[in-house]
């Protein structure tokens, strides 16, 4: 059998966003694309790297490094044109990787170029003003980084813009299609909730867009020449924030949720984050920042802050704005609705809450906090990768109601009094937490020095990422690919054999039955397909829609029967 990644329907939904990006970006002729950042301001010194091994880049103070638990370790410092230089000069090859990547799953997703050219002159007018609403500084950066990106995709747009217009590629097909394309979960607690009274926060980040694109974790330390040293994790060629702490202790993670469609696009989020890092020494100060920004999606910026021993929730949106704090209690619990009084009457969260996945995904992080008292950096990670529903039911591997959905990019854990954080390494979070102490790498230290202050306090690889059921998770989603290859072609059959294989590698899962019953369905073999709906109806089912759909198709296929 050909080994290939399944997508299911709920992942396919998180490709759409690059599908939209790539069409994005074949923009045409406008204003805004001829637009090129004025960098004249800015020294510059272009990056002649030392390349002391496979895995091991330097420039003058700058260094890219391999850690032996495969994360890609980057540390830039300068003003914002050098910052991109040196980040494009040491990553370059990761950076053209990682773009090859994010392109030919869109070519793969959408090879119509009719549907192409429909969605570009739409997109062309929607992206018109991004550039007016991005820093000039971080344009700078993202100039000097584009220096390095590949050529093999000028056709679709100059270097440039093609880089400030993948920064907004979350934000754009959110802003598009309102699409739920991630599941992150988040907490922070402190006081009597932790073993020794201090902050701790965690976040998955369940973001997929394929095996291959997770592959490059990209750990970043920026010292720039203006504002707060920070460390972020990402992907190489990101310079925005999905994950970040700044050596003053305020943190931040972005957690997707619903709102009314702007009608342009705006400021990417992972830019508000960034400024957040970079200026903000509190969680007032950081409030301030994002709410100056005008975003064009709805977003949960969870923010941790050493200075106020305190964590809140930032509910940005293109229309409102609001912050959601805790009075009597020390921990906050952030999934994908928002939860603030400047939300209570939003019709669009309220359905998302009823609908989704999100509350189920709160009530269990709820649940897991009143069993695992005095939270430690250990039992954080534990919480991070628990694989089971509300009262520890079975609900199958890969169910995004779980808090592992084993999707996630990454996953993290800040101590922001101590100034320390935990980076997840592969597979998912499951793999070995490394920890890195921000005191340390940002004291002037040699780096190489710096990133093995900490290693004693790294978190143990989970054993679950060894066991024969996770095997047969991965070997799982490859099956469920040839499945739904199967079903939309008439000329593949698969043996009954095959089915029940598949079925048995993850027998809990709704997904393995309701593809199978795709499948029969498609094969007219109704008997079949009534019982493999019919199993998945008794199965936790993800979300509201993804149940209706199971129903519609159990009904058709009774129809057939009769």
């Amino acid at each position: 059998m050909k080994k290939t990644n399944t997508i299911s329907s709920s992942h396919k939904n998180s490709l759409l966003y690059l599908a939209l990006c790539f069409s994005l970006t074949s923009c045409g002729i406008s204003k805004s694309v001829h637009h090129v950042p004025d960098v004249q301001r800015y020294s510059l010194d272009v990056p002649k790297v030392d390349r002391m091994n496979d895995s091991t880049f330097s420039y003058n103070q700058n260094y890219l490094t391999k850690n032996k638990q495969q994360l890609w370790e980057l540390y830039i410092k300068g003003n914002p044109l050098q910052l991109g230089y040196n980040n494009g000069a040491l990553t370059q090859s990761l950076m053209q990787k990682q773009e090859e990547i994010f392109f030919s799953k869109v070519e793969g997703f959408v090879p119509s170029k009719f549907k192409q050219r429909l969605l570009r002159g739409f997109l062309k007018w929607y992206n018109r003003k991004m550039y007016l609403n991005v820093r000039e500084d971080y344009q700078a950066e993202l100039y000097g980084l584009s220096q390095y990106s590949s050529d093999r995709y000028d056709f679709i747009a100059p270097k440039y813009l093609r880089n400030l217009y993948l920064h907004g590629a979350h934000d754009i097909g959110h802003a598009m299609q309102d699409l739920a394309m991630v599941g992150c979960s988040s907490l922070a607690v402190w006081n009597e909730n932790t073993e020794d009274g201090d902050l701790l926060i965690g976040r998955n980040f369940d973001f997929y867009v394929g095996d291959d694109f997770a592959k490059n974790k990209l750990v970043e330390f920026v010292q720039p020449d203006e504002g707060i040293p920070y460390m972020s994790v990402s992907w190489p060629g990101m310079i925005g924030v999905v994950s970040g702490m700044n050596k003053e202790g305020i943190t931040v993670t972005i957690n997707a949720g619903k709102s009314k469609i702007p009608l342009t696009a705006k400021t990417p989020i992972s830019f508000v984050t960034r400024e957040i890092l970079q200026y903000a020494k509190n969680i007032e100060e950081a409030i301030v920042i994002a709410k100056k920004r005008k975003v064009f999606v709805s977003e949960s910026i969870l923010v941790g802050s050493a200075a106020d021993k305190n964590a809140v929730i930032i509910e940005v949106s293109p229309k409102n704005f609001g912050v959601y704090s805790v009075q009597n209690t020390s921990r906050v619990v952030c999934t994908n609705h928002f939860q603030s009084e400047a939300y209570k009457d939003d019709k669009r969260n309220h359905k998302h809450i009823e609908e989704s996945h999100s509350e189920y995904r709160y009530e269990r992080l709820q649940e897991l906090l009143q069993e695992e008292k005095k939270l430690t950096p250990e039992k954080m990670a534990s919480i991070l990768r628990n694989r089971s529903g509300l009262k520890d039911e079975n609900i199958g591997y890969g169910n995004e109601k779980a808090l592992n959905q084993l999707l996630a990019h990454h996953a993290v854990i800040f101590s922001p009094q101590k100034k320390l954080v935990w980076v997840s390494s592969n597979p998912y979070q499951l793999g070995e937490f490394v920890c890195y102490d921000l005191n340390e790498i940002f004291s002037g230290k040699p780096l190489s020095q710096s990133l093995k202050a900490r290693t004693e306090l790294n978190i143990v690889k989970d054993p679950f990422a060894d066991s024969e059921e996770f095997q047969n998770y991965e070997h799982s989603k490859m099956y469920g690919k040839e499945i739904d290859e199967a079903a939309n072609d008439k000329n593949i059959l698969l043996t009954d054999d095959l089915i029940s294989s598949y079925q048995a590698m993850n027998p809990d899962f709704w997904l393995v039955y309701y593809q199978s019953g795709k499948y029969y369905f498609s094969k007219k073999e109704y008997s079949q397909a009534k019982k493999a709906f019919e199993k998945a109806l008794i199965k936790e089912i993800t979300t509201v829609p993804d149940r209706k759909n199971v129903e519609k198709y159990l009904k058709k296929t009774l129809k057939k029967l009769k």
